[in-house]
């Protein structure tokens, strides 16, 4: 855990205000997690502050506080930043990234708050929230479903037309569904715009038969289709950035959990009942 001390440590504190725009210094959901570990003990580090011995005592800030911590960070705003459970320290949401800052904005926490009697992950809770939240804002007839007649499960993927894992995927979207796992994707060129990916992308969209296509697609096929409106492809990749997609394919259940990667459909399967591979 760092804790960055704005009066004291100048270079840290940019380190720190390029965090909340960029997790590039982590990457990889599973990496962003071991970069910086977070422990209750830490916080009795705080007990000199000012504002936190304020709220210790019971003595309200002179004023909302996020007004100050939103002036510390470029483009942060009073609504992405709320009360943490952990006295004098706020939650700073960026996307469904969840970091932490001192009520006078003079730390910032970079890691995950753990309730220890609990044995309960708080900022993976908030996250999972976040996900499926910004996930359901994607209307279904946006998506291509594959699906059995009675779904026991849903999934969302986002996928790549080229990535050899989701390749792989695909070519069992048979078993998945036979198993009662309806798949949603949504596209995910790691390519980036204006790519060979992204092209790929935009022809299953434009095809009469998206489904069909993508199959043919993920086979290697050269589509032809005509001209359409894309702008799918850019709010599907947008969205997965948001949603800290580094890699292809991406899994999301419906409880906005990732997974970050392939499994094959037992073992999915068994997961989704069981909640273990």
């Amino acid at each position: 855990m760092f804790l960055l001390d704005s009066g004291r440590v100048a270079n840290f504190t940019v380190r720190a205000r390029s965090y909340f725009q960029s997790t590039s210094d982590c990457p990889g959901s599973a990496m962003r997690h071991k970069c910086f570990s977070l422990t209750l003990l830490a916080f009795s580090v705080f007990a000199g502050s000012t504002a936190f011995a304020q709220v210790a005592a019971g003595k309200p800030p002179a004023a909302d506080p996020r007004a100050a911590i939103a002036k510390k960070f470029d483009g942060l705003k009073m609504e992405d930043i709320r009360v943490s459970p952990v006295t004098g320290v706020y939650e700073i949401t960026r996307g469904s990234e969840i970091s932490y800052v001192s009520a006078d904005g003079k730390y910032a926490i970079l890691g995950d708050m753990v309730d220890v009697d609990a044995d309960a992950n708080l900022s993976e809770n908030r996250r999972r929230g976040i996900r499926a939240r910004m996930i359901e804002t994607v209307p279904e007839n946006e998506m291509l479903v594959f699906s059995p007649k009675d779904p026991k499960y849903t999934i969302t993927v986002f996928t790549d037309i080229d990535c050899g894992y989701c390749r792989r995927l695909h070519s069992q979207i048979a078993e998945y569904n036979r198993l009662g796992i309806r798949v949603r994707y949504l596209f995910f060129p790691r390519s980036g715009p204006d790519t060979d990916s992204w092209h790929k992308a935009e022809a299953v969209w434009c095809s009469s038969n998206r489904n069909e296509a993508l199959t043919r697609a993920k086979n290697g096929e050269d589509l032809k289709a005509p001209k359409c409106p894309t702008d799918i492809i850019k709010r599907d990749y947008e969205l997965g950035q948001k949603l800290a997609v580094d890699g292809t394919p991406a899994i999301f259940l419906q409880s906005g959990e990732m997974l970050p990667g392939y499994a094959p459909p037992g073992q999915l399967a068994r997961y989704l009942k069981n909640g273990r591979m």
